[in-house]
């Protein structure tokens, strides 16, 4: 079975905080701490906003990539694992009806 790629930049992420390479923009986001992690998601989520407006497809899709990665890094910041993620996402498309009406914390 094909290994997720998320889980691979997941792990890679894990990966650089044990052993730190030279000029790796994760060590650096590792050392910057949660408060840049969190700065660079915001700013990846406005250009994915942007980008979502104008007529590049590639554009919209690198900066999906983007906001992704940076979002693995905060997750990797905070402990949370893509099991945990994927667990609620399963929860929550189990779900049926009106979900404004339901009272299960974090449904959609």
């Amino acid at each position: 079975m094909e290994e997720s790629i998320l889980r691979k930049i997941y792990e890679m992420i894990e990966d650089r905080e044990k052993n730190p390479k030279e000029k790796s923009y994760t060590n650096y986001l590792l050392n910057e701490g949660i408060d840049k992690v969190c700065k660079k998601v915001g700013e990846e989520a406005a250009e994915v906003i942007i980008a979502a407006k104008n007529e590049e497809d590639d554009e919209f899709i690198g900066e999906i990539c983007d906001l992704t990665y940076h979002i693995l890094v905060l997750m990797y910041e905070k402990n949370i694992s893509i099991n945990q993620v994927k667990e609620l996402l399963t929860k929550r498309h189990q779900i049926e009806g009106n979900k404004k009406k339901q009272n299960i914390r974090g449904e959609y």
